[in-house]
């Protein structure tokens, strides 16, 4: 097991209403791969710990943790990240850990995200890092959020080279969309994702129910079960 690594806020970033981006010093910490994930672990005053496992929104850098929390109401950690952190705040991390969901810009072939809600922090970091790199690997980005301002780093995403982002909406669409909210679909696979002949590497991550149902829809349009990897979170 990884050791802990001592860490320290340096700088806070407001994603939407509930979600911040932190960055974090940590000496030590070294070689992550997008996809990664780290364990964070908070200490109150008294001595309680808390632990929580967070993605990586980006790596590249050694001896920095970034990490995007979306706070869930009636947490014991998220609420804390979210509202109260401040760059000089202390706690711990370990990682980079996981070696199964990961992209590599060696990685050859095209590459299929599909993001369910903040699910989507993994899979910035795996266009992040496709859009830093030489690689020449087709991105495709499927997200679906419940409105538009529940868009993680839209405006970023929209730009990064080599990535086409879709977004769906699952409560409220903008004004004009042709497409009526709802739930992801077959339809929307089909139109929206890159083909199953294309023998792409699908990541899928999301809340549990997400990526249950996006994983079978790739799957009965015809994606091998081998490419298509799956990642899902929970607790708070």
């Amino acid at each position: 097991m990884s050791a802990w690594h001592a860490a320290q806020v340096v700088a806070t970033e407001r994603v939407t209403a509930s979600a911040r981006a932190l960055t974090l010093a940590a000496p030590g910490f070294a070689g992550a791969l997008a996809g990664q994930h780290v364990d964070l672990r908070l200490t109150a005053p008294d001595g309680y710990q808390a632990v929580r496992s967070y993605s990586l929104a980006r790596v590249g850098r050694d001896e920095v943790v970034e990490i995007a929390v979306d706070e869930v109401p009636g947490g014991e950690v998220s609420p804390y990240l979210v509202r109260e952190a401040r760059p000089g705040d202390r706690m711990e991390v370990r990682g980079p850990l996981g070696g199964f969901f990961v992209w590599r810009p060696a990685d050859a072939g095209p590459v299929q995200l599909v993001a369910g809600g903040s699910g989507i922090v993994p899979l910035a970091a795996m266009a992040r890092a496709r859009g830093a790199s030489p690689s020449t690997a087709e991105f495709r980005l499927l997200a679906s959020v419940r409105t538009p301002a529940d868009a993680f780093w839209a405006d970023e995403l929209a730009a990064t080279d080599g990535l086409t982002t879709t977004w769906l909406y699952s409560r409220e669409a903008p004004a004009g969309a042709a497409r009526p909210p709802g739930r992801l679909t077959r339809d929307d696979v089909v139109a929206h994702a890159v083909g199953p002949d294309a023998g792409a590497r699908v990541f899928v991550c999301g809340p549990t129910g997400f990526v249950e149902a996006a994983a079978g829809l790739l799957l009965d349009v015809g994606h091998d079960p081998a490419h298509v990897l799956t990642e899902r979170f929970g607790g708070g």
